[in-house]
């Protein structure tokens, strides 16, 4: 099994969704824009959000196990995705790169 490295490429928020929906809440999203994470496919990395994970786990398991080329061709490079966090609030964007 291969390893990969998670890096954030973007955080975006959406004021006006949180002010219209979202209920107050005193802590939000850790991740800082180039910090990276390595993992195996199998085990989420230390410091990495918990819904973060559901989201890129499977792209980072089909990784690891040597697939790729997600929806024939969608990036440059066959063994790599960009994915979103599924929150709707401010949601992060993670390049997900296999490590040869």
């Amino acid at each position: 099994m291969k390893s990969c490295k998670i890096t954030v490429k973007k955080i975006t928020t959406y004021p006006d969704l949180i002010a219209e929906y979202e209920n107050p809440i005193e802590h939000t999203c850790d991740m800082k824009v180039n910090q990276t994470f390595i993992t195996d496919g199998d085990k989420k990395p230390q410091g990495f959000c918990d819904s973060a994970w559901d989201s890129v786990y499977p792209f980072v398991k089909e990784l690891c196990n040597g697939g790729g080329n997600f929806y024939d061709g969608w990036m440059k490079n066959p063994k790599s995705a960009m994915i979103s966090c599924n929150d709707g609030f401010r949601p992060v964007s993670f390049l997900i790169e296999v490590i040869e």
